[in-house]
């Protein structure tokens, strides 16, 4: 007989995980604690657009949803800087058919949850919050919305149920349990730009566009109907912050000020501003992620902030490798959930080091002389030298490299350009002999 596993949390990654474990014939239950957002209840405002890139797009790959998902994704293949002149400067991301997807979290979840099912050994509860976890017994208890109670017993019991894990709450009451939870002095605020009147896009489309204000940012992503999601990144408190816009003129002369090129094309500014919640940015990182026979898969695991567009394509390699684990032993789940946490904890510590890191640049280098002539520099080398030279964006990205190596690699590559622009060796870089054997003395 089949184990029966429990996912405690029907979003992103415990609706993929639930397709995967179905297809190796488990007897799959997924206990979410919102409504059913097929049934037209999905309530946007909290959450910013996804970026899938190629990690997402192989865990997709891997059970045949990729074609299906990428139906409702809008290709960005690089950003595009809104300078306060309202002058705009291009940067791409990698060549020129390399692109990140711009997706949105409930579209993309309300179709994860339709192809689940499909599966007749996926069975999905909804208005369940897990309100207690028993981890020595394998047994949840679970809330519905009239607040009766019910006891869950399972096999093995994943927790996919994010940031704020119930299960994990459950983990740090033993002891030797690691957790840190870590606040940004930012928060950010869901806005829109909408469709011109031809019901087309008003700028770009195919670039994520950014203005970076140093101490704060905005962002925008399409969306298939021609609009664009966009975030306000600032902080809470201080001279320029949430706190202190407070009345209608000084949203609409803070955006004057800063976002000058956005006004014509935001109708709807005032009303989104004081509607939208301002909401929390944070890394939180825990070991170990197993304890029994339960495991923390995705943001329960390892919440991150969304710099580097990489939170929901970890946790779709969570998936990724927690199959691959199944695969290698067999179904012998205390060696798989082992091996998977061994796997997991220094790639999702790299990639919550490597999105902190991106804040810094997206908000205050993007727009800088010393910054973007780096980034010239650095484009002449991958062109040149596709095979000798990888940005660690590409290893980030448009790769299924480890993330841990790819934070090294990143490190090795900065050291390597101000070796090239101090030593004055930005000409040498057509000398094809000369710099071939620069790079492989660097990075072979």
């Amino acid at each position: 007989m089949s184990e029966k596993i429990i996912l405690v949390g029907g979003g992103l990654a415990g609706s993929l995980m639930s397709i995967y474990l179905a297809k190796r014939g488990y007897d799959v239950h997924v206990y979410e604690r919102r409504d059913d957002m097929r049934q037209g209840n999905y309530v946007g405002g909290r959450s910013i657009n996804l970026a899938l890139s190629t990690r997402g797009i192989t865990a997709l790959e891997k059970v045949g949803l990729v074609d299906d998902i990428m139906k409702i994704a809008i290709p960005m293949f690089g950003r595009m800087m809104h300078g306060t002149d309202g002058v705009l400067s291009y940067q791409p991301y990698g060549r020129d058919d390399q692109a990140i997807y711009s997706v949105s979290r409930g579209e993309l979840n309300i179709r994860l949850l339709q192809l689940a099912d499909a599966y007749p050994n996926i069975h999905m509860y909804f208005n369940q919050r897990c309100s207690h976890m028993d981890i020595a017994k394998n047994e949840a208890t679970f809330i519905d919305e009239n607040g009766k109670e019910i006891q869950v017993t399972g096999d093995i019991f994943l927790a996919t149920d994010g940031a704020f894990s119930a299960v994990r709450d459950a983990m740090v009451r033993n002891p030797r349990y690691n957790l840190s939870q870590n606040y940004e002095t930012h928060g950010y605020k869901e806005l829109e730009i909408v469709p011109g009147p031809d019901g087309l896009f008003q700028m770009e489309e195919e670039a994520l566009h950014i203005w970076p204000r140093s101490s704060f940012m905005m962002i925008a992503l399409p969306n298939p109907g021609g609009n664009f999601t966009c975030t306000l990144f600032m902080p809470y408190e201080g001279e320029v912050s949430f706190d202190s816009i407070k009345t209608d003129a000084d949203i609409l002369n803070f955006f004057e000020t800063y976002f000058k090129d956005t006004m014509p094309v935001m109708p709807n500014l005032l009303h989104d501003f004081k509607t939208n919640p301002v909401s929390h940015l944070v890394t939180m990182r825990t070991y170990p992620w197993v304890k029994g026979r339960t495991a923390l898969v995705g943001d329960a695991a390892h919440a991150i902030v969304p710099f580097y567009g990489q939170g929901m394509n970890c946790s779709f390699e969570d998936c990724v490798v927690l199959d691959a684990c199944i695969e290698n032993h067999k179904g012998n789940w205390d060696l798989i959930l082992d091996a998977y946490q061994k796997s997991r904890k220094p790639n999702a510590d790299a990639i919550a080091d490597l999105a902190l890191q991106n804040f810094i640049e997206m908000r205050d280098l993007v727009g800088l002389p010393d910054f973007l002539n780096k980034k010239r520099i650095e484009k002449m080398l991958v062109d040149q030298y596709p095979g000798l030279y990888r940005t660690q964006y590409e290893r980030v990205t448009f790769s299924n490299d480890g993330y841990s190596d790819a934070l090294k690699a990143g490190d090795k590559n900065n050291r390597f350009l101000e070796h090239i622009i101090n030593d004055g060796l930005e000409d040498k870089i057509a000398d094809t002999s000369f710099m071939e054997s620069k790079l492989k003395e660097w990075f072979a």
